[in-house]
């Protein structure tokens, strides 16, 4: 039977949907926080752990493309999406929860779970988070990504928190604990969400082969350039702009705090954690914002947030030996116990601006096209998220390698310049009032 949809989001649904990205990003938190310690553990410089530490993203972007074009046209009676989250999740918990034993035995075979861990994550990345724009009317999507990202915030923050303090006890738990989190979250959003059914008029299969999702992908690459009005062009840029930035935080936080800050990998890790409670916070609001003011203009004010609060950090991380400062150092020097307490301050207020950014972005990018393309540009999305995090951590890696620890942060402070920059030349992908969809009863 079908009926037509509701022409507002519904908040129960589209909460038990964000299920399905706190699965995930609890993972990737874990993953981030933890992983690089494990790797620096083997006596390794801090570029090659940026390199390694690319592997996910390199398959992501391998396998992400021909995934969501293949969801696009994927007919089960389970959906389209849902067959990928139900191979995808499992093997991802499994290899997941492999990882710290894997590191007992040398880094090859831990860089081999890594791989596999992150194949089984690409299977089903795109697949959960494009079930959002199925799901939700165009002008609802900011506040339904609001909702979905709070859920996603709090996988991060129970990551960074209870992870932190899991790994104090014991580095094997967290991965444990995630792994079950992750298969009882897509658990959730297999039994308890319904997919839309196609309508007629848009229910043909198309064949979608490894070669050709790239040859689709490449034509749209083509087309971004060629197309008159650069909007998709610049959103994707500045998406990949501001993954480099927050990448570089994530991906080096922790040895940041560990080397350079002198705290424990917990202490470092709930800095973090501290970020991603803001985040959360902040996620629905943001939403909100988003809707009344614009997506583009709650994006600038992210940004500008951002850019200032990690510009303070970088501003109070300065070389702490009083010979050698003078004029604005001097008037930044700290005593080193109080620095962490304010660079746990300015990573709050971040987490706000990370929140009106990282909320209102999806949205833009799949307002941008027709419906029958979303899990495509889905793909796209992270493509240019997962091409950020290819590039962003060896080359910040060696630049730690040659400067010091506090580089990281300028690093940052310039990505999201950039994505400033980029932002600002977007014409398009605000709310609209999309058509009527068809879903299943």
């Amino acid at each position: 039977m079908i009926r037509v949809q509701k022409t507002k989001m519904s908040y129960p649904e589209t909460f038990v949907l964000g299920f399905g990205f706190f699965g995930v990003s609890l993972i990737w938190a874990l993953y981030n926080a933890f992983v690089p310690i494990f790797l620096k553990s083997f006596a390794i410089s801090s570029m090659l752990v940026g390199f390694i530490m690319t592997f996910d993203n390199i398959l992501a972007v391998v396998l992400q493309p021909y995934i969501g074009f293949l969801s696009d046209s994927t007919r089960t009676k389970i959906g389209r999406r849902k067959p990928f989250i139900l191979i995808g999740a499992p093997l991802g918990a499994l290899f997941f929860m492999g990882i710290p034993f894997a590191k007992l035995s040398n880094i090859f075979w831990m860089i081999l779970i890594i791989i596999l861990m992150n194949i089984a994550m690409a299977i089903f990345r795109s697949p959960v988070i494009a079930l959002m724009p199925d799901l939700v009317p165009s002008r609802d999507r900011s506040k339904a990504n609001g909702v979905i990202n709070f859920m996603g915030g709090f996988g991060s923050l129970l990551a960074f928190f209870i992870g932190g303090i899991l790994f104090d006890m014991n580095q094997s738990l967290p991965f444990l604990a995630g792994g079950v989190a992750l298969l009882i979250s897509s658990s959730l959003v297999l039994t308890l969400i319904r997919e839309p059914v196609i309508s007629r008029q848009t229910d043909k299969k198309e064949k979608v082969n490894f070669a050709g999702s790239f040859k689709t992908l490449l034509s749209s690459l083509k087309n971004l350039i060629k197309d008159k009005d650069k909007s998709l062009l610049f959103i994707l840029l500045a998406i990949f702009f501001w993954f480099c930035g927050f990448g570089t935080l994530e991906t080096f936080f922790t040895i940041y705090g560990t080397q350079y800050l002198e705290v424990t990998a917990g202490s470092a890790s709930i800095a973090l954690g501290l970020f991603s409670l803001m985040f959360m916070v902040f996620s629905i609001p943001a939403g909100f914002i988003g809707s009344k003011i614009g997506r583009k203009k709650t994006i600038i004010i992210g940004l500008l947030i951002l850019i200032f609060c990690l510009f303070m950090v970088s501003m109070i991380t300065i070389n702490q030996d009083t010979t050698t400062l003078n004029g604005l150092d001097a008037m930044f020097k700290i005593p080193r116990t109080s620095e962490f307490m304010l660079i746990q301050i300015f990573l709050v207020i971040a987490g706000i601006g990370w929140g009106c950014i990282n909320i209102n972005s999806l949205p833009m990018v799949v307002d941008m096209v027709t419906e029958d393309k979303v899990g495509g540009h889905t793909g796209l999305y992270y493509f240019f998220s997962m091409m950020a995090s290819i590039v962003a951590p060896p080359l910040v890696g060696g630049v730690i390698d040659i400067l010091s620890y506090p580089s990281m942060i300028k690093f940052s402070v310039l990505a999201f310049l950039a994505a400033l920059l980029c932002i600002l030349f977007v014409k398009k992908g605000e709310a609209q009032d999309a058509p009527t969809l068809r879903s299943g009863i």
